[in-house]
């Protein structure tokens, strides 16, 4: 029994079956039989077994014709394998089972309700189906099943808040625009950073409550690297920055943060101090979880591979669970080599060529993370308000009408005022203290003018005064008024001047 080669799994049917006819006729091309032997040499071929070239299990033969056809077929192509594939039908990729209305109607149905399983699209088809028969004929549930499959037509997560309109934008972007896997060239040159609650392990916390806690983590996207990591019992603007300063201070400053929109994250604090560091903030867009795809995947790797190892254990703490962390981190995740990278994130970390500049220290980093406001000093005792609490300005700043301010909304005893030119802090100030300044102890008040001892009026019209008498004798009006001396005394002329007449 004659065999051809093994189909390969990668192979199509047309391809395994365009193999199986050369190897019939392929001898007769390489030794041509001599002239009028050529019908004999086909009839030899009819008559022998051939394994089937998709169930190995069985032999076929293959008709005198049909080989005399596949000969000719061989013999007068460029590409023997190529003139002997199976011709491609026209109708392929169309739906035979199911009528174009039918078909409409699946569309609509799906982009209304993309979260329906697909036994669920059937179900609601049939009773359409009953109702309208121009519809036509319903397809099998695994013919259903293929088309939808073959239309891409796959089952979405289902969310929350469906009739979000951002939601229906993302919906609509991810369909129109592909997706695709990015790295930039440099280590340092992107990072990404995301919170994540933990679906398991919940810690018991000092006020006696069960809480899942909330890691944050930040990735280096060229190594893999993780930065820094830490779980902590509530997602804050003030946990994250205080995650995210340790990351600097061991890995350095990145050029870039690759962050979601999340209100903790876009808090005035994070996104200024940002700026004030240099790196550039990009944030993905709206319910597309998918552009920071990295960072997600780690935190799944944590969930599967070091959470599960917590399940059973007792009397976890915050701060036992975070040493357990970084042992996991540096020991484990550190040290295995990447499925992309095809290396460890540790030695692609310090091997690749990076963009990182040097980090500043903790004052720095403090200062950095605050945001800044305008507020307006009251006159009566050189002070203003910040959230409710009232400061104390020094009195060499209390001409100021406003002045700005920089502080964290976590940490109202440091607040510090700004240069508005170069944004640098000026001096720190302190919430007032009522009590202090009951002991009524002050101190002097030094004037603003340069010269220390008050100078005596001269007693002299000013300039201006001085000028506009001038014009006004030179213009030739007559007075303007006359002073109640002068009317006595034109009164009594009058008064003399009618007795005068009368005598």
């Amino acid at each position: 029994m004659d065999q051809s080669s093994c189909p390969r799994s990668f192979e199509s049917h047309h391809e395994i079956w365009a193999r199986f006819r050369f190897s019939v006729v392929g001898p007769l091309l390489s030794a041509p039989p001599e002239p009028g032997r050529l019908q004999a040499a086909l009839s030899e071929l009819s008559l022998r077994n051939w394994r089937h070239p998709i169930q190995e299990s069985q032999t076929i033969r293959c008709g005198l014709s049909t080989i005399e056809r596949w000969y000719y077929l061989a013999k007068a192509a460029q590409d023997p394998i190529e003139a002997l594939r199976r011709s491609v039908r026209k109708d392929s990729g169309c739906c035979r089972v199911m009528s174009d209305q039918l078909a409409d109607v699946l569309g609509s149905q799906y982009r209304k309700n993309s979260y329906w399983t697909c036994r669920l699209h059937y179900d609601n088809l049939a009773v359409l189906v009953d109702q309208d028969h121009q519809l036509g004929t319903l397809p099998s549930y695994q013919s259903l099943v293929r088309y939808m499959k073959a239309k891409g037509m796959r089952r979405t997560k289902r969310t929350r808040n469906e009739k979000s309109a951002g939601l229906a934008r993302a919906r609509d972007r991810l369909e129109r625009l592909e997706t695709r896997s990015f790295e930039v060239d440099y280590v340092g040159g992107l990072w990404h950073l995301d919170l994540h609650t933990s679906r398991y392990v919940p810690i018991l916390a000092p006020d006696g409550r069960w809480i899942k806690p909330s890691l944050i983590a930040i990735l280096d996207d060229r190594s893999r690297l993780c930065c820094h990591a830490q779980f902590y019992f509530s997602e804050s603007t003030e946990n994250l920055v205080h995650c995210f300063s340790q990351a600097l201070m061991k890995r350095d400053l990145p050029r870039c943060l690759l962050t979601d929109n999340g209100g903790v994250i876009i808090a005035d604090e994070f996104v200024q101090g940002l700026e004030r560091l240099s790196i550039v903030h990009e944030r993905t867009l709206p319910y597309s979880p998918q552009q920071n795809g990295k960072q997600e995947h780690f935190f799944a790797v944590v969930e599967g591979r070091f959470l599960s190892m917590l399940d059973h254990v007792d009397d976890l703490t915050l701060d036992r669970l975070n040493t357990l962390l970084h042992a996991w981190i540096e020991g484990d995740y550190h040290r295995q080599v990447h499925t992309e990278t095809r290396q460890t994130p540790v030695d692609r970390f310090l091997k690749e060529p990076d963009v990182l500049r040097p980090s500043p220290d903790t004052k720095v980093l403090r200062e950095s993370f605050c945001r800044h406001v305008w507020r307006k000093i009251r006159r009566s005792d050189a002070t203003l308000t910040i959230d409710g609490v009232r400061y104390e300005v020094p009195y060499s700043y209390r001409h100021f009408e406003r002045v700005r301010v920089a502080y964290a909304r976590w940490d109202l005893a440091f607040a510090h005022l700004v240069d508005p030119n170069s944004g640098k802090n000026l001096v720190r100030i302190l919430p007032l203290d009522r009590s202090r300044n009951a002991s009524g102890k002050r101190r002097l008040v030094e004037p603003m003018d340069s010269p220390k001892e008050p100078i005596r009026p001269s007693g002299e019209l000013p300039p201006f005064m001085k000028k506009l008498l001038e014009e006004y004798a030179a213009s030739g009006l007559p007075p303007a008024y006359l002073s109640p001396a002068d009317s006595n005394q034109n009164r009594r002329t009058n008064q003399q001047h009618k007795t005068h007449q009368s005598h």
